[in-house]
């Protein structure tokens, strides 16, 4: 869960702190004070599109810090494979974006890529934004929280790639039909190519190593001379530096039995004596198995020049020549496929077959989450002001077979009963749509197995009755997870378990944005300020939603 978020120079904030508990957490404040760019600021921290135009105006750069609680073994596996650990049990996340747009990553201390925060962020929040219901107009943002929801994700990701596998062996035997002459004498050129580099024997990272070997032979002899000198002035020459520490050690030795001060420096030198010592050892060792040998340094100098010939012919950098081969071979293989056309023919087959288990595969699941995802997205909209509406994922089977699948996804729903099930985008309102919106988000976000849920404002549009059961929604799903949401509705911030106001205050030479934790006589002004209308009544109304609560 999010600990502490700070901000500093994005956009219209200077200098901003939050530190959210657990639970139901709410940001409210006018419109325009800048609550949603709280979120903007997450959303960027996570691994979002850095932009230039986010660098507070006068600023040199916009800078976010995050600190997460963490119990996810997966993130801790994660942090420890690609080297990027911390302390235990957190997470930090920072980044920075200068006036040229250029972004800079960090995890724990440690420089990241963007797309490294962005798999880290996937882990750690899971961001509802307000729009986020103009996605569900879209078939592919309709495919993608179907398949968000089965968990299908890899398995869409492989389907993909089975489908351009298959329609790549499609195009080859196109072209091995249009262009065999062609084929045949890049075919003989390959070959060529495979024979001279196989002849070399390369071996894959031989490159770095016969390169440290070179380094190492080409300075043997003064490797050897450093090495016999620090034995020299270590152990051998007069008033050796090893004898030096033994011989003060002593003198202090017998001293400390009149000050027991001295003990510590006695015990430092002995120390220092022992170190020195093995120091000697390994240093005798090392000198007898250094390697002066020509004729080593002649025949790796020799390799080295046959793999700086190679490189050169093929142009390429002599590390890169072992995947060269491979990629040759593997371009080989594609041209003897395609100047037998039997043998093409099978593995065509046998890439639309692989595509079709892997596609069959992805229509079961998509089958048995839709089915649980219309239940679950049906039974919230009876929750909100949409009794008797129903919600339904259906798939359509392609007419051909495509990267994405055997089937289109596609969103229905009837307000009343009485009503058929038509397309999303065709049948609702505004209202209507953000409703049911909500509704798969809190179903979404129930299956998401992060610990930190954020809602920009997805209560937009909604009102009445309706706000105070997102508000308990809300709140219940704090009890489970932490939530953090920008709401300008007073029921659904009353149902908060903590509350956060953020106001903006203008001069002409500057903007301020500060956010402030309310106490219960806070909200209840807050709440009052909410609600509108007579200061008295708003006040009497707002302490009534938290007592409420």
């Amino acid at each position: 869960m999010l600990r502490a978020l700070e901000i500093r120079d994005f956009v219209i904030l200077e200098r901003v702190s939050l530190e959210p508990s657990g639970g139901f957490n709410v940001l409210t404040g006018e419109t325009g004070a800048g609550k949603s760019i709280l979120v903007d600021a997450i959303e960027l921290l996570v691994g979002g599109r850095a932009d230039a135009a986010m660098v507070r105006e006068g600023a040199e750069r916009a800078e976010l810090a995050a600190e997460f609680e963490i119990a996810n073994p997966a993130l801790s596996a994660w942090l420890e494979e690609h080297d990027l650990r911390g302390d235990a049990g957190q997470v930090l996340l920072r980044r920075t974006v200068d006036r040229s747009g250029r972004s800079r990553c960090f995890i724990n201390g440690h420089a990241a890529t963007a797309a490294q925060l962005r798999e880290s962020g996937e882990r750690l929040v899971d961001i509802h934004g307000q729009h986020a219901h103009q996605s569900l107009l879209r078939a592919a943002g309709q495919r993608e929280l179907l398949d968000a929801h089965a968990g299908a994700e890899v398995l869409g990701k492989e389907v993909a790639e089975t489908y351009r596998a298959w329609r790549r062996l499609e195009t080859v035997a196109l072209e091995a039909q249009k262009n065999f002459a062609a084929r045949q004498q890049e075919r003989d050129e390959i070959s060529g190519f495979i024979k001279d580099l196989k002849k070399l024997g390369l071996q894959e990272g031989e490159w770095e190593r016969v390169a440290a070997e070179h380094k190492r032979l080409s300075h043997g002899s003064s490797l050897l001379a450093g090495a016999q000198s620090a034995l020299e002035a270590l152990d051998e020459a007069e008033g050796a530096a090893l004898a030096q520490l033994s011989a003060v050690a002593g003198r202090l030795r017998a001293l400390s039995e009149n000050d027991q001060a001295l003990t510590a420096m006695v015990d430092l030198l002995e120390s220092a004596e022992a170190q020195a010592g093995e120091a000697v050892r390994e240093l005798r060792q090392y000198a007898t198995r250094l390697d002066l040998d020509p004729e080593a340094l002649r025949e790796v100098e020799a390799r080295i020049e046959a793999l700086h010939a190679a490189a050169r012919k093929h142009r390429v950098k002599p590390e890169a020549l072992h995947q060269l081969l491979s990629d040759l071979e593997k371009r080989l293989g594609e041209l003897e496929l395609s100047t037998d056309p039997q043998a093409l023919g099978r593995e065509v087959a046998a890439a639309r077959a692989r595509y079709d288990a892997s596609a069959a595969k992805l229509s079961a699941k998509r089958r048995s989450a839709a089915d649980a995802l219309s239940k679950a997205v049906s039974a919230g909209m009876q929750q909100l002001a949409m009794a008797g509406g129903k919600f339904s994922v259906s798939l359509k089977k392609n007419d051909e077979p495509a990267a994405t699948g055997a089937e289109d996804i596609e969103f229905e729903m009837a307000s009343h009963p009485s009503l058929p099930l038509r397309p999303l985008a065709k049948v609702a309102s505004g209202g209507e749509l953000s409703r049911v919106s909500l509704a798969i988000q809190l179903v979404a976000a129930r299956a998401a197995p992060v610990a930190t849920l954020v809602f920009d404002e997805v209560d937009a549009g909604i009102g009445g009755a309706v706000a105070d059961t997102i508000g308990r929604s809300l709140r219940k799903l704090g009890k489970q997870r932490q939530v953090l949401c920008v709401t300008h509705l007073p029921q659904v911030a009353a149902a908060g378990d903590a509350q956060w106001n953020v106001t903006k205050t203008s001069t002409r030479s500057e903007i301020q944005v500060k956010i402030r934790k309310l106490d219960r006589a806070a909200r209840i002004e807050e709440l009052a300020r909410m609600l509108g209308g007579s200061e008295s009544t708003a006040r009497k109304h707002a302490a009534e939603l938290l007592a409420a609560d």
